[in-house]
Order: C-alpha cells, then structure tokens, then sequence
C-alpha cells in the first residue's frame, strides 16, 4: 500500500511547495510512514499544519497531480509508448501546445510517475 504515496523527499518538496491538504498518513523524521490516526471521534487523516515540524504528510500520487492541477495550473500524463515499449510523461500549463515532454523513458507506470511528480516539483521550485 505505501507504494501509493509520495516518498518521503517528494512529500517534503511538497510542505515546502505550501501542500497542506489532509492525507492518509505522514513520515516522521526517520522517514518511516505512519498511517493516519483512528480515535473516538473518528479518524484524523493530517495536513502538515496538524503535525510536529520535523513531520511531514503524505499524499497519494493522485492527490498530489491534484493539488499541481488546481494551484499551479499544471497538468500531468504519464504515457505509454508502444514502439519503444516503455513509459514517458508530458508535463504543461493549460494552452495547447505548451507540454513539454520527459526525455527520458521508464520501464514501469510508476517509475515515470514518480519522474513525472519530480519534474512539477523542480517547474514550481524554479518560478
């Protein structure tokens, strides 16, 4: 299930980024993930601003492609690319014309999803 979420220096990149939505689970400092919390009141799913500083949420993929779609105007596809057999991602504002594309290819979905997140972290870090 873990493999679900952002890693640890992704989901870091994001607190810095201003991501504080709540989320299933956080890393702690030792970057070991934590699932989110259960309680009489029911469960408690945290953003960064509910946790310890050294702390960090973690979101899904989807939900980080999400945030990037909604406060960056960004949007994101990881493709498959039948004649190489391989996986590529394309990364652009909304306008035609404007994706840019990886330029280097993956043998699996995640790996270019990873990739893919890695690129809209160095787009935004680099406005």
């Amino acid at each position: 299930m873990n493999k679900e979420f952002v890693t640890y220096e992704q989901a870091l990149a994001l607190k810095e980024l201003g991501f504080n939505e709540p989320c299933f689970g956080y890393y702690i400092e030792t970057k070991e993930w934590i699932p989110a919390s259960y309680s009489q009141k029911g469960t408690i799913y945290p953003s960064n601003s509910d946790l310890m500083k050294e702390w960090v949420s973690a979101s899904l993929y989807q939900q980080a492609f999400r945030w990037f779609r909604e406060k960056y105007k960004l949007q994101a596809e990881i493709l498959w690319r039948g004649d190489m057999e391989c996986f590529c991602y394309k990364t652009g504002k909304f306008k035609y014309g404007s994706h840019d594309f990886s330029k280097d290819d993956y043998k699996t979905y995640e790996e270019a999803e990873q990739a893919c997140l890695d690129k809209l972290i160095e787009i935004c870090k680099n406005k």
